[in-house]
């Protein structure tokens, strides 16, 4: 596919363009109208695969379930295996397309990991995900910054002293959830792990703050993100702070998301997905 095309589904995808300006800037490239709605399909990102992980799997416990936010109660999917023991918590944040199935199967795999999953729904003030994921950006862009990071660091807090937790929790996000993991980096000293992917990283300034251990996933492909690494990654090394960063060269933004045909990169997924799986092992357990 060509990568004018792509690059310019990110801006969409990323609320940088309405519906009517990304239809006419594709029916540019591909020669009219009708060939840019055909290829749509292509582009979006719909959840039309199989799931990783049913969501019947006999091995797992899930449900949907609400903790206390400072917005209110906040929505939440959560994974556990079904043996009863205590086991550390992870709190899984999705991209700007809300709380959707995709990110519902990730719970499900850290969950299998040995891990208690919660993936909370940022949009929940706003009424909750939309059944149109396309319709989650702009939802996105109004939710107030410093609650939507305080009900985050709610959910931390929910796992930190649930029944069910060792009391060690990490946090792995998603591109808008990549950025969210890196602020509650900063601001929750409850966290012993993080892990962005294709997150936007914090100020600066702040980054002593921080306490976990990092583990930074970057697609080669994505120059807004990445234009940020150097200078994130000479903070952290004067503040001391222990992280790992991986590059995955050829890959594009959000190359995790096996329901994106347009920007799925299978070899780059399943590596960063086993670094991902054996560090939080290695920082939880």
């Amino acid at each position: 596919m060509d990568q004018k095309m792509t690059d310019l589904y990110k801006e969409y995808a990323n609320g940088l363009l309405d519906r009517r300006k990304f239809l006419k800037r594709l029916s540019i490239l591909t020669g009219s109208l009708a060939a840019a709605i055909a290829l749509l399909p292509l582009l979006e990102n719909r959840d039309v695969k199989a799931q990783i992980v049913p969501k019947d799997d006999p091995r797992l416990h899930t449900e949907y379930i609400n903790y206390p936010g400072a917005t209110g109660n906040v929505r939440s999917y959560i994974a556990r295996l079904k043996e009863g023991v205590k086991i550390p918590g992870m709190v899984v944040i999705h991209e700007n397309r809300g709380l959707v199935p995709h990110i519902e199967d990730v719970a499900r795999r850290i969950a299998l990991e040995g891990f208690l999953a919660i993936a909370p729904d940022a949009l929940t003030p706003l009424g909750g995900t939309p059944e149109d994921p396309e319709k989650a950006p702009p939802l996105i862009q109004q939710l107030n910054p410093q609650t939507t990071l305080e009900n985050y660091l709610a959910a931390v807090k929910f796992l930190k002293t649930h029944p069910l937790s060792t009391g060690k929790v990490g946090v792995v996000g998603f591109c808008w959830g990549g950025l969210m993991a890196n602020r509650i980096a900063v601001a929750s000293p409850d966290i012993q792990a993080a892990v962005p992917y294709y997150g936007m990283q914090p100020p600066l300034e702040d980054v002593p703050k921080i306490k976990a251990s990092l583990l930074l996933h970057y697609a080669g492909i994505d120059e807004r993100i990445n234009k940020g690494i150097q200078a994130y990654e000479e903070a952290l090394k004067k503040a001391s702070i222990d992280y790992k960063s991986y590059m995955y060269e050829g890959a594009q933004h959000a190359f995790n998301n096996d329901t994106s045909p347009a920007r799925y990169h299978k070899e780059a997924a399943q590596l960063s997905w086993g670094r991902t799986i054996a560090f939080l092992k290695e920082k939880l357990k």
